[in-house]
């Protein structure tokens, strides 16, 4: 996936005298001049980038220099620095000189804010804002690049979790957070085979996503059209802070859904933070019994908080059912009693995905613990008809 905010090199540094609107007159800034620059870009046009130089003069302005390269010509784009994120959209606090679309180059030099208001150098590094360029000022809708400044821009930390197709085959794709300066998040997501002319809501639920819980934080909603959705991060819906390092550590997954109308349909989903998989599993056989013709795997994938996913996967299950499973104790010769209850295998797919953390009477069971556990999965051909279908020794019995 191709990041919305793209560093790129620093071009040659140019400033033009005050009150012009166009380059004509550039001359060199002295290179020992302090300054910081930022990248811009488009989110819809991968031609579109540059950079938004800031620099400190000796008068205690500063000096901003737009360069932008893959630009259309024909029309001037104005430039502004706008209050919040990117993603959040803010109004403008600063006016900028147009980005000349011949050369794609604008300088303008200020020592305030648009109401009158003192801002320094110094000041526009912790701003909380970002550089702005339109397409034309008869189109204010359409943003040709962006980039967040100050203590809005994006460190070098980046996690990427993978949102898999649910209840809507072929749509899948990425969420992506990016740490900022001051804690915050941005987020991407990033859908292939979105639905042109919808919008697709998603949120941060609270526990796995086989467990199922409430939502915990929106996006902004995935646009059809582009597949991508960006959404500043800094609190949950609840106003309880939310920064990137509580994202990492979060006990949650991510929904995308079709539409408002139809928030049932999930089209793609992914667990994040600590109920990321880890890489780590182990693949149990569970043989037909009774001629039942069912047979299949049971495998269990480690999460990064200990605990992990298991992922019953069967063949030839009456369609329309559902087939209790289980973990007993000791092998499959001995037999014992229910430790731990999975949720039951959907006939019509002969899937059945369950968090495991604890036993049935609550005492720890993750990961690790079912590799050494004396047990056996035992799958049962229904409630009413508790005929073993398919079983498999697990665990210390494997």
């Amino acid at each position: 996936m191709k990041k919305l905010l793209k560093l790129l090199n620093v071009l040659l540094p140019c400033m033009v005298l005050m009150g012009c609107s166009s380059d004509d007159h550039i001359t060199p800034i002295p290179s020992s001049l302090t300054s910081k620059t930022y990248a811009v870009s488009s989110i819809f046009d991968n031609n579109v980038n540059g950079t938004a130089k800031f620099i400190k003069n000796d008068d205690n302005s500063t000096t901003v220099e737009i360069r932008l390269t893959g630009i259309s010509t024909g029309t001037s784009h104005p430039a502004s620095i706008n209050f919040n994120t990117a993603a959040e959209g803010g109004d403008i606090a600063i006016t900028l000189n147009d980005v000349n679309d011949t050369t794609g180059f604008s300088t303008t030099t200020f020592s305030t804010l648009d109401s009158g208001t003192s801002i320094t150098y110094d000041d526009l590094l912790s701003f909380d804002g970002y550089v702005n360029v339109l397409y034309s000022e008869s189109q204010p809708d359409h943003i040709l690049a962006q980039g967040d400044i100050g203590q809005n821009e994006l460190t070098d930390v980046s996690k990427t979790y993978s949102l898999s197709e649910k209840d809507v085959p072929g749509i899948s794709g990425l969420a992506t957070f990016y740490e900022r300066e001051n804690g915050e998040a941005l987020a991407i997501i990033q859908i292939t085979n979105a639905v042109n002319g919808m919008m697709h809501p998603a949120h941060i639920h609270n526990n796995t996503a086989v467990e199922g819980g409430d939502i915990a934080f929106t996006f902004n909603p995935v646009d059809g059209n582009t597949g991508i959705s960006a959404t500043n991060i800094a609190a949950l819906d609840n106003d309880v802070a939310f920064l990137y390092i509580d994202i990492i550590n979060f006990d949650g997954y991510i929904n995308v859904h079709e539409s408002d109308m139809s928030l049932g349909t999930i089209v793609a989903q992914g667990d994040i933070g600590q109920n990321e998989l880890s890489g780590v599993s182990t693949s149990y056989v569970l043989n037909e019994v009774n001629t039942s013709g069912i047979s299949g795997t049971a495998t269990f994938y480690g999460r990064n908080n200990g605990e992990a996913l298991a992922v019953i996967a069967l063949q030839n299950t009456p369609l329309d059912g559902l087939h209790p499973a289980y973990i007993y104790s000791n092998d499959v010769a001995t037999t014992g009693d229910i430790i731990f209850t999975f949720n039951p295998v959907d006939g019509n797919t002969g899937i059945s995905e369950t968090n495991v953390s604890a036993l049935d009477d609550n005492a720890v069971f993750e990961y690790d613990d079912v590799l050494g556990v004396n047990g056996h999965i035992n799958v049962l051909l229904s409630e009413a008809q508790p005929t073993i279908v398919s079983q498999g020794n697990i665990g210390a019995n494997d």
